[in-house]
């Protein structure tokens, strides 16, 4: 009997070394596959700022999903991969605002990832794009890159995956986006300036929990 427990034991031991083994053999582009894929929300976040008497940012919820399948001729051979970002915010008072965008992420170098962001066909019905129609499709051919974001990024220490992206939009505009990513969380700060003065209503980053 003792013999048979100290034998499940070594292979309990050997089971979570082998499961190690393989989490540590993943690539980052893999890694980070695994974290921004998911749905999240803010709800935490807000419940906090409730009940400490002010909201200060937006109920806010992500639905992010691999979105290849969607694409008709992808080429076979692409590094990495899409996501179909579904964005929805509500400030109270006000009505949801729904934000669907299409990002490529693809390794860069042996410890980042480079992000674009792709511009959705103007034909689109914005209220369509979301992950669960299955009539949804994008022709990889027509797709361009945004103009005016050019891109972030990633930057992966073994635990989170973080950016600071400044993009000058013209006109005396810009975006800076700033993530702190890991499987948990998605920390995300999106500020927008018009001639250095905030546009951006909130501070802080809004915190998303994986649902």
């Amino acid at each position: 009997m003792k013999n048979f427990i100290s034998l499940l034991i070594l292979g309990f031991m050997l089971a979570c070394n082998t499961t190690k083994k393989i989490n540590n053999n993943l690539t980052t582009i893999q890694i980070f596959k695994q974290v921004i894929t998911g749905n999240f929300n803010n709800n935490t976040q807000i419940a906090a700022q409730v009940k400490a008497g002010q909201q200060t940012h937006p109920s806010a919820k992500h639905i992010n999903a691999l979105a290849d399948a969607k694409i008709k001729n992808l080429p076979a051979n692409l590094p990495g991969f899409f996501i179909l970002e579904e964005s929805y915010y509500q400030t109270p008072g006000k009505p949801i605002d729904a934000k669907p965008y299409l990002f490529y992420f693809e390794p860069q170098g042996s410890n980042q990832v480079k992000l674009t962001v792709f511009v959705l066909p103007k034909e689109l019905d914005k209220n369509t794009i979301k992950n669960s129609n299955a009539n949804l499709f994008f022709d990889y051919n027509t797709l361009t890159p945004s103009p005016t974001f050019k891109g972030a990024i990633y930057n992966y220490d073994g635990k989170f995956f973080t950016t600071n992206s400044v993009n000058e939009l013209g006109n005396g505009m810009r975006f800076t986006l700033t993530e702190k990513l890991n499987l948990k969380q998605l920390i995300v700060m999106e500020l927008l300036e018009k001639d250095d003065k905030k546009l951006t209503t909130y501070t802080t980053p809004i915190v998303y929990d994986r649902e």
